[in-house]
């Protein structure tokens, strides 16, 4: 795991909570499609198991907020945290 790799601190997980069919509805190359085709292998939510992160330091709920809402949620943590000004 990353978390593993780098110091405290150095590193945090952000967790973009959406469903599977909201991941295909906002595709816009069409790689669900092709995975749902066969056509690419291991994708994950298709043909590999996505694993829910257990401990992200931040979690933002794509389909109940906006972009902009999801981003000042990061910006927060970044400023309350002391990572940013």
């Amino acid at each position: 795991m990353v978390r593993d790799l780098v110091q405290p601190h150095e590193f945090i997980e952000v967790y973009m909570d959406t469903s599977l069919d909201e991941c295909e509805r906002r595709d816009p190359k069409g790689l669900y499609k092709k995975a749902r085709k066969g056509e690419i292998k291991n994708f994950t939510g298709i043909d590999s198991e996505y694993e829910v992160p257990e401990s992200p330091e931040v979690t933002v709920d794509t389909l109940q907020y906006s972009i902009s809402e999801c981003a000042e949620e990061v910006v927060a943590y970044l400023k309350e945290h002391k990572m940013i000004g």
